[in-house]
């Protein structure tokens, strides 16, 4: 039996229901919503009296371009990991960027300035140094993931919360202590990197983040299938005929590179995950993954795309940045979730 067969009995364990707007109407004024978003980012500016219309020939096009699509790396990274992860972890409050890649990344960037100098901070958007922290963060979340989830220890939800929370204060107190011994130049230079520069991306790393990106999203979207029966659980999956252990392995990996990627091309990104995937449980209808993953990837460029033309038309001040904001309204959402929904998600 297929796993598109076996993952009917999957919504009386989800929660899924009929909705009067059909799934695929709901992906159509999302996708609608999104192509205007970046289109607005695109084309227009903040002028003397208002917004004008942006110039294509000009460099300010250009650069907008490039950031139209980092938007897009980063969302597909963004939406595409928190969702396998909390279809792994059976839990929608967890995200793969509140367990230490964060406060990896800090620490790679601080040991860096701290044996090259601010140098390192200048030459840091060059394809070989973006390839190194990509394949240094994925071989430490490999490492993490393949440990927690191996043999008796699968499952543990805390285990995994509390691991992850010990590592990222431990690599968040290495880096502060070599903060402190940097010189003021190195650190203010480390300082402007430690978080997310949607805006100010390195066009020729695009294209790398952009094929590895797009090999894994192809991959993910092959497999959807699969990922609706790893819903059923564990011990269902198994009875069923899955090879849990296999599918769970491949699916940290994809999750391990879609988080190193992200983090490496844009900075720390920790809530945003968790904002697009939450709403998209709320409006795709379908507790189907070729639902929820486009659907939570089209809310990410809708509110990177949106939030972006927000700060260059000086909404939130000029020196405001995009991903700042994200994070505290992520941080918002996820309090008042664990907080006023108890974890009911």
């Amino acid at each position: 039996m297929s796993p598109s067969d076996l993952a009917t009995a999957a919504p009386s364990i989800t929660g899924g229901r009929s909705t009067r707007v059909s799934p695929t109407a709901r992906l159509v004024i999302a996708g609608l919503l999104a192509a205007a978003a970046l289109a607005a980012f695109l084309l227009l500016r903040n002028g003397i009296d208002g917004l004008e219309v942006e110039s294509v020939f000009g460099l300010s096009f250009t650069r907008r371009v490039n950031t139209a699509i980092a938007i897009v790396i980063a969302a597909v990274c963004q939406g595409m990991a928190t969702v396998l992860f909390q279809t792994v972890t059976h839990n929608r409050i967890l995200t793969p960027a509140i367990i230490g890649f964060d406060s990896l990344y800090v620490l790679i960037q601080t040991v860096a300035v701290s044996v090259v100098g601010a140098s390192f901070i200048a030459n840091s958007d060059t394809v070989p140094q973006f390839l190194m922290q990509t394949a240094a963060m994925a071989v430490f979340a490999l490492a993490l993931y393949g440990w927690l989830f191996a043999g008796r220890r699968f499952g543990s939800l805390f285990l995994l919360l509390l691991t992850g929370v010990v590592l990222g204060l431990a690599f968040r107190s290495i880096a502060e202590f070599l903060q402190r011994l940097l010189s003021p130049t190195d650190f203010d230079a480390l300082f402007l990197n430690m978080y997310g520069r949607i805006s100010d991306v390195n066009a020729s790393l695009l294209p790398v983040a952009g094929g590895l990106v797009a090999v894994v999203a192809v991959v993910v979207w092959r497999r959807r299938r699969i990922y609706d029966v790893l819903l059923l659980g564990r011990e269902p999956a198994i009875g069923l005929g899955l090879d849990h252990r296999r599918e769970l392995t491949l699916t940290l990996v994809m999750i391990a590179v879609l988080m190193a990627v992200s983090t490496a091309l844009v900075g720390p990104l920790t809530f945003f995950g968790f904002i697009i995937a939450t709403l998209a449980y709320q409006v795709a209808g379908d507790w189907r993954h070729r639902a929820l993953l486009p659907m939570s990837i089209l809310i990410g460029i809708f509110t990177l795309a949106a939030g972006q033309l927000l700060i260059n038309t000086d909404v939130f001040g000029t020196n405001v940045m995009l991903t700042v904001v994200i994070e505290f309204c992520g941080g918002v959402v996820f309090l008042g979730v664990l907080l006023l929904r108890k974890g009911s998600l």
